[in-house]
């Protein structure tokens, strides 16, 4: 029979640990950790003797104090130390939260992300934050937010349903990049009743001359169903993994699949997408058990 000191001793320990876990999930995994996540793959049709290393940043949501330019900075370095042919940035550089202590300004963050270097340069997409925050952009309907003229003013190449041709050793490899598939929010003031996308999957993909391999950028993995096999991997980031990850599972996810797009390699029909857990937070300043990251893909 439990005493009432023992059960004391319980609550108590039970309460510790909670508030450990908590202090855990809110101050040192998405303030103190960054994680490498490396993949290695040969997607169907890609061509024989094309060796290319991919480096991936997503979700900055510059802030403070959870991401400083000075932090933003420091994962760049990082970055670059990884020795990326080509560095993709995959959208939601705007803060997500109001928990903060100082919004980071877009001159801040491009900055910061100014000190990107790779031997085919860096090229990045828009996601749903960088709109939303953009209060011009969402009246205009369309256009280009203040995230998309920051990049392109620290020479940063953006891609709003735009295709462009690499090469590596002679051989050659397209970056497709995907406008954001929930850029724009409903409500009167909007004139809008329903959540818009500015994405053109169709039309990206019919600027794409030749049969060499595609990768393409989307900020929301929810457009990978539609994604034909002729793109040899997509790459998304948005859900965070979830933020909250219990033996490979999230409870909440921001997707209208669920768990099933939340994270890491997901191969359906031969088909490859790689979902970034990211590098902040949105909604709360909360990470347990998907620390910030930088993904590796090494393709060949």
């Amino acid at each position: 029979m439990i005493t009432r000191r023992g059960f004391m001793q319980v609550i108590g320990g039970g309460f510790a640990s909670a508030v450990a876990l908590g202090g855990y999930a809110f101050a040192v995994e998405p303030l103190a950790r960054l994680r490498i996540a490396h993949y290695s793959l040969t997607p169907p049709g890609w061509t024989p003797g094309l060796k290319l290393r991919v480096v991936a940043i997503a979700d900055l949501h510059a802030c403070e104090p959870w991401m400083s330019a000075r932090r933003i900075a420091s994962i760049c370095t990082r970055a670059n130390e990884l020795g990326g042919d080509v560095t993709v940035l995959l959208g939601d550089y705007a803060s997500g939260m109001n928990l903060v202590t100082r919004y980071v300004h877009s001159s801040e963050w491009s900055k910061a992300l100014s000190a990107l270097e790779a031997p085919l340069g860096v090229h990045a997409v828009m996601g749903n934050h960088d709109w939303w925050e953009d209060r011009t952009a969402q009246k205009n309907g369309g256009g280009e937010t203040f995230g998309h003229r920051a990049l392109v003013e620290v020479g940063i190449s953006v891609y709003s349903n735009r295709a462009i041709r690499l090469e590596k050793d002679g051989l050659g490899f397209w970056i497709a990049g995907l406008e954001d598939q929930l850029a724009l929010l409903p409500g009167k003031k909007w004139k809008r009743s329903a959540m818009g996308g500015l994405d053109d999957l169709d039309g990206t993909l019919a600027q794409v001359t030749d049969e060499a391999p595609i990768i393409l950028l989307a900020h929301e993995p929810d457009i990978f169903p539609k994604v034909p096999a002729r793109v040899s991997l997509t790459l998304s980031g948005h859900t965070h993994g979830g933020q909250v990850r219990f033996i490979g599972h999230s409870p909440v996810v921001p997707s209208r699949f669920g768990d099933r797009y939340a994270y890491g390699h997901i191969v359906e029909e031969e088909r490859n997408l790689i979902v970034s857990g990211g590098l902040g937070c949105s909604i709360a300043p909360i990470r347990f058990g998907v620390p910030p990251e930088i993904v590796v893909v090494d393709l060949g």
